[in-house]
Order: C-alpha cells, then sequence, then structure tokens
C-alpha cells in the first residue's frame, strides 16, 4: 500500500470539536473586550500613556523587551552605573522600583 492509498481511504467527515474543548459560550471576558484580546491595563498603563519628548538636552528612548535601566546606561552612556541619571528623570513613569520597566515605555535620557 503506497502512501496516497492511506490517505485515500475512509470517510470524509467535518471535524467535530472535542467535549473538553472550551466553547465561546463558556469563555469568561472583561466587559468591553474580545475573546483572546488582553486587557490593556494588566500590566499597568501609567508610564505607557504619558507623553515625553525630548527637550534640550535630552533624548528619548523606548523601552525593549530584555531592557533594564543599566543596559540603556551602557548603551547611551557607556557605563552601566548611570542608570541612576535615567531613573531620576523618569520616577514619575518608572515608580519607586526601578527594576520593573515595561517595553513600550518611553523615556527622557539627559545628556551628559
Amino acid at each position: 500500500m503506497g502512501l496516497s492509498d492511506f490517505f485515500k481511504k475512509g470517510k470524509k467527515e467535518p471535524a467535530k470539536p472535542s467535549p473538553n474543548a472550551p466553547s465561546s459560550k463558556n469563555m469568561q471576558t472583561q466587559p468591553g473586550t474580545q475573546p483572546g484580546q488582553q486587557n490593556k491595563d494588566f500590566f499597568g498603563q501609567s508610564g505607557m500613556n504619558k507623553a515625553t519628548d525630548a527637550g534640550p538636552g535630552q533624548d528619548v528612548y523606548t523601552v525593549q523587551s530584555g531592557d533594564s535601566l543599566s543596559k540603556i546606561a551602557k548603551k547611551h552612556y557607556g557605563d552601566a552605573n548611570a542608570w541612576t541619571k535615567i531613573y531620576n528623570a523618569n520616577k514619575d513613569k518608572i515608580g519607586d522600583n526601578p527594576d520593573l520597566i515595561r517595553p513600550g515605555q518611553r523615556f527622557v535620557i539627559p545628556r551628559d
């Protein structure tokens, strides 16, 4: 029996949903969201929605996945220990914990 014979045999029936598959009728969603859509406030958007424009003597940097303040400082200043300059300029967006930054946040980077 060849491979093509294997695929030709058997009845063609429409796929039936598994009895364990979640039904869209039973899915719980947040008000105003579609199934499968993440609630945008889940991670907190406080630092995401604030406008960040570069002023004189500063640049703006958008946080990427895997970034930390020390990595950003190393990239901009050549010194990972200069992370406090970035933190102090962006405390209103970062909050009390400088380790909690999120991709998409825009930070002011003071120039030397």
